[in-house]
């Protein structure tokens, strides 16, 4: 064996239990997080960005309770640091809604009070409503305690009451 092969790192394969987990979980990751960041495109590097990690680190990962939940906090913490990095935020008109990866019909008005949310009352409310976790699970993924996934909740769900005109 020549030197040069000895040394080269044999490639990242997925092994099944990656495979199957990514086919079932694809989706909705990159879905959750389009919502949460308002930006389909962001939201769909995201996900790539949070399993290509997963992948990298698939036998710590597996075993977690929340394997999704790791991955949806790490394309989100990933997302936040691409836009400070890059200094610059896409005008909402520029951006997408986030919503457009969703097979369903949109309410324009729920869209704007989404976009106008912060990043953090977002990422509470999409992963509340949209992945249905609990406030456990929210807490655990996003490394927050339960106390703060109510109050980014109750107050996201106070200003969509309000821009909604539904208080």
């Amino acid at each position: 064996m020549a030197p040069d092969e000895e040394m080269a790192t044999p490639p990242v394969v997925p092994d099944d239990s990656f495979g199957g987990f990514f086919a079932e979980h694809h989706t909705q990751v990159v879905r959750s997080l389009s919502l949460a960041l308002g930006d389909d495109q962001l939201g769909r590097d995201a996900a790539a960005e949070g399993f290509a990690r997963a992948l990298q680190r698939w036998n710590r990962v597996s075993r977690y309770e929340n394997p999704t939940g790791w991955i949806y906090r790490v394309g989100l913490n990933w997302a936040r640091s691409r836009r400070r990095r890059t200094a610059r935020e896409v005008s909402a008109a520029a951006a997408g809604d986030g919503l457009s990866v969703l097979p369903v019909q949109r309410d324009l008005r729920i869209v704007g009070a989404l976009r106008r949310l912060t990043p953090d009352h977002r990422a509470v409310v999409v992963a509340r409503f949209y992945l249905d976790w609990s406030e456990q699970q929210i807490a655990t993924a996003l490394g927050i305690r339960p106390g703060t996934v109510k109050s980014r909740l109750s107050r996201a769900l106070e200003c969509l009451a309000d821009d909604l005109g539904t208080a």
